[in-house]
């Protein structure tokens, strides 16, 4: 057992502590340099967020130096250095205030102000968000304390992502969406909370020398503080992830109902829009094809055989304002869907149409007339003038002999039949 847990010995290549104690303390100043640094990592994130760009944002998010401050409030609540606790929180504060000033200004001069998915995604934060915090800072600190660093400190700073929710504060702020806005900062201190406290208890775990010693009365009132701090960001995360977790079984239970009620009967839907949060729920959907009003109220009324209660489908079929939606859903969520999508969509619907299943001709075929060897059947529609067509059913055939007369009638009339085709052309394979 002792020489498995020397595998988890954190003590084992550890920097000198003075060492990493220096080391924390110097970066937790916002002075010049690092100023300069984090608003301009607030500019790039925020345009990252404007454009819906994942890369831009995560290239911001490697040269923010927001870890400084909060790492430091980490060593000392462990080391019970309060005044190096109070400069951590002081830099923080004013480094925080500059990237919501800045993300502001950003987002009132940008012309572009479209509320993106990155955008969105900082606006609900859950104990999923919680924990990659709190694991993110623990492995952040890791990193700090060893002789060599390594790799993890560029992905703890994309893992914990303090600036996206700093820059959608202030996009809140720029457009006056307040729920945006505490929405964003809830999750932006959960991030340097749960970065706190991973190093809080590293630190502790590490037997880091105290600053200053305190009687024991003082020492659990500052352990009760800290307990009642997690669950007080706890908590609420709970509540986000449980109200997603509701919310997706919803969507869920909304896609089995498309799949199994509109696209297995043939049906090919061009738009989709789901309300959760309304009175009753809504699903707005279009198709390529019309609906008739009891079709609307007999699909309606299965929503209950999907458990999906207080809830109400709407079924668009008004072609114009249907585009803008269409076209407002694609600027909202980047989904390649335009007109020439919807062509091939019911190109490929009218392929499907014209598709015969040969193998199952072929086999009962082989019984009805076993000089047959192979088959391929297909529709094909001739023009017969400029305003009229029509669609005959073309087999091409392999037999062992060419068919006499009389079994060609038989072959013809057996698959008109079979196929419910008026016309049917028989043709030998040479």
């Amino acid at each position: 057992m002792n020489k498995l847990l020397k595998y988890f010995d954190l003590h084992r290549g550890e920097e000198n502590k003075k060492e990493v104690l220096l080391d924390v303390v110097s970066n937790v100043t916002f002075r010049g340099a690092n100023l300069w640094i984090l608003a301009c990592a607030i500019v790039i994130a925020s345009i990252g967020l404007n454009l819906n760009s994942t890369a831009v944002v995560i290239g911001a998010m490697l040269i923010s130096p927001l870890m400084g401050p909060i790492v430091g409030a980490g060593f000392a609540l462990g080391t019970y250095d309060f005044t190096l606790l109070k400069k951590s929180l002081i830099n923080l504060f004013i480094a925080t205030t500059v990237s919501l000033v800045v993300a502001s200004l950003y987002f009132l001069i940008s012309p572009f102000k479209e509320t993106q998915s990155e955008l969105l995604s900082r606006t609900s934060p859950t104990i999923y968000d919680v924990l990659i915090a709190f694991f993110g800072g623990l492995v952040g600190v890791i990193a700090i304390t060893r002789v060599e660093k390594g790799n993890p400190i560029p992905g703890v700073a994309i893992a914990t992502a303090l600036m996206p929710p700093l820059c959608t504060a202030g996009y809140g702020i720029a457009i006056g969406n307040w729920p945006y806005f505490f929405g964003a900062i809830y999750l932006y201190t959960i991030n340097c909370f749960f970065i706190c406290i991973a190093t809080f208890i590293l630190v502790k775990y590490l037997k880091y020398p105290v600053k200053k010693h305190i009687d024991p009365v003082h020492e659990s009132r500052i352990k009760y503080g800290i307990s009642s701090l997690i669950l007080l960001m706890i908590i609420p995360s709970f509540y986000l992830a449980y109200n997603l977790y509701i919310e997706k079984g919803f969507d869920q239970r909304i896609e089995r109902y498309i799949n199994e009620e509109l696209v297995a009967k043939g049906y090919t839907v061009i738009y989709k829009k789901t309300t959760f949060d309304a009175d009753p729920k809504k699903i707005e959907l279009a198709c390529l094809e019309k609906f008739r009003e009891e079709e609307v109220v007999m699909l309606n009324e299965k929503l209950k055989y999907y458990d999906i209660e207080n809830t109400k489908l709407m079924i668009r079929q008004d072609t114009t304002d249907l585009k803008n939606d269409i076209l407002n859903e694609i600027g909202r969520n980047q989904i390649v869907l335009n007109e020439k999508d919807v062509i091939i969509k019911k190109l490929q619907q009218e392929l499907l149409s014209n598709k015969f299943e040969n193998a199952q001709v072929l086999n009962e075929c082989k019984i009805l007339f076993p000089e047959i060897r192979n088959l391929s059947l297909a529709k094909h529609t001739f023009n017969e003038s400029t305003d009229s067509s029509k669609v005959v059913a073309v087999m091409i055939y392999d037999s062992v002999n060419e068919l006499d007369s009389i079994t060609s009638m038989k072959l013809g009339s057996w698959l008109k039949t079979k196929l419910r085709m008026s016309d049917m052309e028989l043709y030998r394979q040479k």
